[in-house]
């Protein structure tokens, strides 16, 4: 056989049947072997040559029938070392973040400078968080680039630990321009944690599963409020010692960070392929259970034409759309969340810093109702569009009600929890990135530019929360409402654009086009693009 040829596995690559494996029934068996028999019947095949050779030597000819329980248990293997894995990498990471916003009310702004002679926070400190998000802004695409070409898990242990060691620099800073400088590393390890978590949720998830996982992982931002507000409540009783308590802050987590990313290291797999803790017969079924995802699982061939068609893609555009009009407000309401709680709704410190709890559970409720609503009505832009409108009513709200009294800095606080409702709809976007794109170039143009617009809004979102301004921030709460109202445009016209192709393969597949039709998804793993693939079909 030359060395170039990739081998059927059905001949070449038996799978091997453990002892303690759970073999498939009869029925499942014969059931296997009527479609592979109908499958030759049609002269189909799939083309091994287009198939990444790791991949090839877990796939089957055609789709192979995986029971409810078997897939239940699958699952569970897979949550265990893949999605504790990426709840609790994000949760580091957002913890990691949030640590600045605790930290401002912690008198890192006094120590290091960045304090006006009217007693105000500087602009500088608005820079801090922008700085993060210009360096992912141009990391991004190589990043992608690393992440499709790398074991994905290694990588991200190495960007953890890295992180990690950053972060506790912080606490080494004095002034401006050392604390700038750890902020541009930290943005710079950081880049590969949500693109890697959409790389991953695609390979070793079904589109059914994916919304939810993500939204378990994105979660974590809510959770870093609840733990990081309780945990910087201790840290502000702080008050001697050789170490401020902002310090103590930066340094406790950087540690931790740090250790998780050796753990990471020796725990998560890099790929179903790769993966040494599963037996060989589980990874042929990990493999064959995203068949039906048809957005392929691991390709390294860089292929020019998919650039193209993510470049032409209206879909690209709408990802991308989606993620800037969210991250904008998320980031400057983030940056500056207990700042506007104590110095705009008149909240002392330590009520700030155990407030910022009650918003995190906020923000689990509305990502957890909004992943039961899709999976309840299977509608992802609509369930989209309904979680705008709370944050509408809320940004309206704190820009027209005064603040005067007790019961108007309560009522103003609840406002400004449901401006945050929006997340629903970041969340989502995310999700549906992850389901609906396929061909791994294409795929790492898509995240990439997502993650480039993600990482715009994030930078100049802070940038709008103007000091002269405090602590009203009319222009802040402007900005957002124009994004909220972009956001509702560009999930109208999306959802026409994936209703329409979907159509459009629905007629093909009637008119009896065979690709548009097959049941078997024999070219599932053959890198095609979803606009290659007349039978893919896109969730909206």
């Amino acid at each position: 056989m030359p060395p170039t040829e990739v081998p059927d596995p059905d001949l070449a690559q038996p799978i091997t049947h453990q002892p303690d494996a759970k073999r498939h029934s009869m029925a499942e068996v014969e059931r296997a072997q009527s479609a592979l028999e109908e499958i030759e019947e049609k002269g189909e095949r799939m083309d091994y040559g287009k198939v990444d050779k790791e991949v090839a030597k877990y796939t089957s000819a055609g789709r192979i029938e995986i029971s409810p329980e078997e897939n239940v248990r699958l699952r569970k293997l897979i949550d265990k070392r893949v999605l504790v894995v990426m709840i609790t990498t994000y949760f580091l990471q957002a913890i990691d973040k949030g640590t600045l916003s605790f930290a401002s009310i912690m008198d890192l702004p006094k120590d290091t400078g960045m304090i006006t002679p009217e007693g105000k926070v500087s602009q500088e400190f608005s820079w801090l968080t922008t700085c993060i998000y210009i360096t992912i802004l141009v990391v991004e695409y190589p990043q992608n680039y690393i992440i499709a070409r790398v074991p994905v898990a290694k990588y991200l242990s190495f960007s953890i630990m890295a992180w990690g060691a950053v972060l506790a620099c912080h606490a080494a800073c004095h002034n401006f321009v050392g604390l700038v400088t750890v902020r541009t590393l930290l943005g710079l390890f950081e880049s590969a944690c949500q693109p890697g978590f959409v790389i991953l949720s695609s390979m070793w998830y079904r589109r059914e599963e994916q919304a939810e996982r993500v939204t378990y992982w994105y979660m974590m931002n809510g959770a870093q409020q609840i733990v990081g507000g309780l945990l910087a409540y201790c840290f502000t009783l702080i008050t001697t010692g050789p170490l401020k308590s902002w310090q103590w802050l930066f340094l406790s987590y950087g540690i931790i960070s740090v250790i998780f990313g050796v753990f990471v290291l020796w725990w998560m797999p890099d790929s179903p392929m790769r993966a040494k803790c599963f037996s060989e017969e589980d990874k042929h079924l990990m493999v064959e259970r995203v068949r039906g995802n048809q957005t392929g699982l691991q390709n390294r061939v860089f292929k020019k034409e998919q650039v193209y068609d993510a470049l032409t893609d209206p879909q690209t555009w709408c990802y991308a759309g989606i993620q800037f009009t969210t991250t904008l407000p998320t980031s400057g309401l983030g940056a500056f969340a207990n700042l506007i709680i104590s110095g705009s709704l008149g909240f002392t410190n330590l009520q700030t810093q155990l407030l910022a709890m009650v918003l995190g559970f906020y923000i689990i409720i509305v990502l957890l109702l909004s992943v039961w609503l899709v999976k309840r009505f299977n509608q992802n832009l609509l369930t989209m569009l309904g979680f705008v409108v709370p944050s509408f009513v809320g940004t309206i709200l704190l820009m027209t009600v005064p603040n005067e009294t007790f019961s108007q800095h309560v009522g103003l606080l609840i406002c400004y929890y449901i401006t945050l409702s929006f997340w629903a709809a970041q969340t989502l976007g995310l999700s549906l990135m992850s389901r609906n794109v396929g061909g791994q170039t294409k795929k790492t143009v898509v995240v990439a530019l997502n993650f480039i617009f993600w990482s715009a809004g994030n930078a100049i979102g802070p940038q709008v929360f103007l000091s002269r301004e405090a602590p009203k921030y009319r222009t802040a709460f402007s900005t957002h409402l124009g994004c909220y109202a972009a956001l509702v445009i560009i999930l109208v016209i999306f959802r026409f654009h994936l209703t329409r192709q979907n159509r459009e393969r629905d007629q093909l597949a009637a008119a009896g086009v065979r690709e548009a039709g097959d049941d078997q998804m024999i070219h599932a793993f053959e890198d095609l693009t979803d606009r290659e693939n007349p039978n893919f079909r896109y969730e909206y």
